[in-house]
């Protein structure tokens, strides 16, 4: 359950905490406070304590986990409170920016992400309300929060990816230099401090900037642990896990970062760095070799069939078997596909899903993938989607390195560009945002 208990830890506590907040007074009204206003909502002192209680548990048990001659003490209670309410004022502006823009998250993408999670800890999508109450986690908290999540995601992708440019010549550079090296396929794992500055910063606040990460740069120096510092001084979105930026390959490393990193020994810190966002502090805490790009595809196609008002589920089973019966006694597959098959995507291409990995399907529908043999038609079987037929064509073992050559390079040009983007909106936002702080 580790990375159930991780998820759920990251996301729930505020759901955790809200019978302790928001009990019934002798008036019959709730009785919680307000930590911030912003715009057309607020951040409860419930959400905020919530939140804060997380965050310092996890900096006990980071401490409790390194050497005692290694240990400092923890940041002030008032430092790390004010980070954390930085980061919920700055994803009430978030949410509530998507809301405006009519980003809504369906039950059927909700429930296609949860059951990623739980995948991922060997259980089904039916299996999390109580696999999330073993933990103590309330499973409508739970999808709530992480349906606000994936708005936040779809917000990132339409207002700062879709601001990312990439030129031809770019490309062309990344094409030449992925030829050329073999640093792009070496993992970094990397944190970071940034001292962030508006873009309409005046000369006086950005001198107090560089004089606060030269300050935070003499304590590294002196041996004062990185997360820590981070925790209390970086304006990043990782500050409160150390400033963590986890695994990066050699080639999707911020741009300002990129000549810097490859340079460095793992333990070891860039001198400050200066940018549009403001300052900088990169530590490499690992390095890695590179990993093999050699996949196991199988070429599938499938028969998609849904219950509905008029079909129940055992009528679209009975159904998807006769049309088994029939292309297994001759009648042509692709044009029954096309003609009746729920899935739009493949229907067009004749049921074909073209060359896939089985791990990128649900669990259901990987394991009759993996288990057919070539030629082999299944018997119907049920998923989240409705009931298949599925028939594997071929298989084989694929060297995609040069096919995804120029798509990895778009992807690393929109990566090295994405953490500066991103910083900056979040600051242009956070700007443009009305916020009061009441505590």
């Amino acid at each position: 359950m580790k990375t159930l208990t991780y998820i759920a830890a990251g996301i729930l506590l505020a759901g955790q905490a809200w019978p302790q907040t928001r009990e019934l007074g002798g008036t019959g009204e709730l009785l919680d406070g307000v930590a911030a206003v912003v715009d057309s909502g607020v951040v409860l002192k419930s959400e905020l304590t919530a939140r804060l209680d997380l965050v310092m548990a996890s900096l006990r048990e980071q401490q409790r986990q390194m050497p005692a001659e290694e240990r400092r003490p923890l940041p002030p209670l008032s430092v790390v409170e004010d980070q954390v309410l930085d980061q919920l004022v700055l994803r009430q502006i978030q949410l509530q920016r998507a809301e405006r823009f009519g980003i809504v998250v369906g039950d059927e993408m909700l429930n296609a992400a949860i059951s990623s999670v739980a995948s991922e800890n060997g259980i089904t999508l039916e299996q999390m309300p109580a696999a999330l109450a073993s933990e103590g986690i309330d499973y409508a908290a739970y999808r709530q929060e992480t349906r606000e999540q994936i708005m936040l995601d779809q917000l990132v992708q339409r207002d700062v990816l879709a601001r990312i440019n990439i030129t031809p010549r770019e490309l062309q550079l990344c094409l030449a230099r992925s030829a050329a090296s073999l640093a792009e396929d070496v993992d970094y794992n990397l944190s970071h401090i940034l001292i962030a500055l508006s873009p309409s910063a005046t000369r006086e606040e950005t001198d107090a900037a560089r004089a606060e990460i030269e300050e935070v740069f003499a304590q590294l120096e002196d041996g004062v642990d990185f997360a820590q510092l981070a925790v209390t001084h970086s304006d990043g979105q990782g500050a409160l896990e150390g400033g963590s930026l986890g695994w990066r390959k050699g080639a999707q490393l911020p741009t300002l970062f990129a000549d810097i990193v490859v340079q460095m020994e793992p333990g070891t810190i860039s001198d400050p760095i200066q940018s549009a966002s403001g300052f900088h502090i990169v530590r490499v805490n690992e390095i890695r070799g590179a990993q093999a790009v050699m996949v196991d595809q199988i070429r599938a196609r499938h028969i998609l069939m849904q219950p509905n008002e008029i079909l129940d589920e055992a009528t679209v089973e009975q159904r998807l078997s006769g049309i088994r019966e029939d292309v297994l006694g001759g009648d042509d597959f692709g044009a029954i596909a096309q003609a009746l098959s729920e899935d739009p995507a493949s229907a067009a291409e004749n049921g074909d899903l073209g060359w896939v990995v089985p791990t990128d399907f649900v669990p259901e529908f990987s394991q009759r993938l993996t288990e057919l043999e070539v030629g082999e038609l299944s018997e119907p079987f049920r998923t989240r989607f409705g009931w298949h037929i599925v028939e594997v064509t071929d298989r084989r073992t694929y060297d995609t390195t040069e096919e995804i050559k120029e798509q990895r390079c778009v992807e690393t040009i929109r990566a090295s560009k994405m953490e500066e983007q991103q910083q900056l909106w979040l600051q242009q936002i956070r700007d443009q945002a009305f916020v009061e702080r009441r505590l």
